[in-house]
């Protein structure tokens, strides 16, 4: 029988609510935001189930969230983290209880307890079973980056562009999308700031590969611009360089800003075109696709994830993985190799 634990060790908030600041995803230490500590867990409500971890993903979102800037406020004391994969080991309700044993995919949402912990409380509405030939490496990063891939590249797909433009195009995100423009025959675009990024991207699939700090970034722009047509620009950044790719960019294309990376906004010098050539600016959250899409919609999706990571059409790229315990010493300095995704595990 397993024993049911009452309390978790935790990386937990030292902040409550926004901090007002924009300072970007470098960190030279964790002391000013995280502790860790040993917490008591809640009890579970109706629909929640607890989960043994089994590794946790850092993704820019949580990072943004324990520096004060994301969607919504810190909690003080709370363990911090969105994702992860474990086994749930108690449930509260049917269907809570009927997942008891599964290993599972899963977020957390402000009424759980964080996934930076060796123990993490969700609904059980938002976890996804895994196929037992699926890395921990993948699953820990299952709903965040791929089903996002998976949703913006349907944006891509339904605009019926021959190609798309991704900045900050090193990410695990932006490489998966790289991957699904290669497997479907649509050419990705892929903005980068150092030329060493390059290399693998384009063996992963990109047809382009720009260096925005390059002399001549605004020329080769301009021409791969002019050749490709893309209609679609994926867009982590949201600066000034992005409202310029976007004015570079044909009739009827569309600004899909995902997240915020450059806290300077852009200004907007071409108004017309909003007018004469049908641009959109929009955002994607990934919260609001779960919300509007269909159920059967949704598993078919994830099932196709899997299957990519199953196969190895998709891989989760890991630079470091690291214990828990171990996170506050070491978590700032793997964070600044950008190379792949930072794991952590109990």
């Amino acid at each position: 029988m397993v024993q049911i634990p009452t309390e978790t060790f935790a990386l937990t908030q030292k902040q409550d609510g926004y901090s007002g600041t924009s300072e970007g995803l470098t960190f030279e230490s964790m002391d000013p935001y995280l502790e860790g500590k040993t917490i008591a867990l809640p009890s579970l409500a109706e629909g929640q189930v607890l989960i043994k971890m089994a590794m946790a993903s850092i993704n820019p979102s949580d990072l943004h969230y324990i520096k004060g800037e994301y969607g919504h406020p810190r909690v003080k004391g709370a363990a911090a983290g969105f994702e992860g994969v474990g086994e749930i080991i108690a449930g509260a309700g049917n269907h809570a209880q009927s997942l008891i044993s599964k290993r599972v995919a899963f977020t957390v949402g402000p009424d759980g307890s964080g996934a930076w912990a060796e123990y993490a409380v969700t609904s059980a509405a938002v976890c996804i079973p895994v196929r037992d030939d699926m890395r921990n490496e993948d699953a820990a990063g299952h709903v965040v980056n791929p089903l996002t891939a998976m949703a913006m590249f349907d944006i891509v797909r339904n605009a019926k562009s021959g190609s798309f433009i991704m900045t900050a195009a090193n990410s695990q995100l932006c490489k998966l999308m790289t991957a699904l423009g290669r497997d479907n025959d649509i050419a990705p675009i892929a903005i980068v700031r150092r030329d060493e990024q390059a290399a693998h991207l384009l063996e992963l699939g990109a047809k382009n590969v720009l260096n925005s700090t390059a002399a001549d970034f605004k020329e080769t722009l301009r021409d791969v611009i002019r050749q490709e047509k893309p209609r679609i620009l994926l867009d982590a950044v949201a600066n000034q360089l992005s409202a310029d790719i976007f004015a570079s960019m044909p009739n009827q294309a569309r600004w899909v800003v995902y997240g915020k990376l450059d806290p300077q906004p852009p200004k907007l010098q071409e108004m017309g075109q909003f007018i004469f050539m049908q641009k959109q600016i929009e955002g994607f959250w990934l919260t609001r696709w779960f919300m509007a899409t269909p159920r059967e919609e949704q598993v078919r999706i994830i099932g196709e994830v899997q299957a990519r990571f199953v196969s190895g059409q998709w891989q989760t790229e890991v630079s470091d993985t690291i214990r828990l315990k171990n996170a506050m010493n070491d978590l700032a300095q793997a964070l600044r190799n950008t190379t792949g995704k930072v794991m952590l595990i109990p």
